[in-house]
């Protein structure tokens, strides 16, 4: 394990959801752009566990693939597989045309899916890598 790897994954991650929970308190929304920061910490927290545990990240979005890596390793993330099935969906394919509409409620679930992410037992202990 590389702590400062783990500790950038983890503090990449957080700016990615900080940024969707400042998007969100605007007055105008953009639904899909609050979204896809929610996937793009969800990754992130999903790499840094991987890195943790000594396993280089393949670069790729799909949080259903990353969090089925992770749960081979550590049976407990299937507590978080429906959160990771629900954001792989705004993971990437939602910043092209021809996207499909997003809704205040998928929002709410974004943001709820990354709030049980961090607090999950195997992400939240990553944070002790991350210096104040």
């Amino acid at each position: 394990m590389h702590s400062e790897d783990v500790a950038e994954w983890i503090k990449l991650a957080d700016d990615d959801f900080d940024s969707a929970l400042i998007l969100n308190q605007a007055s105008r929304k953009h639904c899909e752009i609050i979204c896809y920061h929610c996937a793009q910490s969800a990754e992130k927290y999903l790499k840094g566990y991987l890195e943790y545990i000594n396993i280089v990240p393949e670069k790729t979005h799909n949080l259903t693939y990353l969090n089925r890596i992770c749960s081979d390793k550590d049976d407990r993330f299937d507590n978080i597989k429906t959160e990771c099935d629900f954001l792989n969906r705004f993971a990437n394919d939602i910043r092209y045309p021809h996207r499909y509409e997003t809704t205040e409620n998928d929002v709410d679930f974004s943001i709820n899916a990354v709030k049980k992410m961090r607090n999950f037992e195997l992400i939240s202990d990553l944070k002790t890598f991350v210096k104040k």
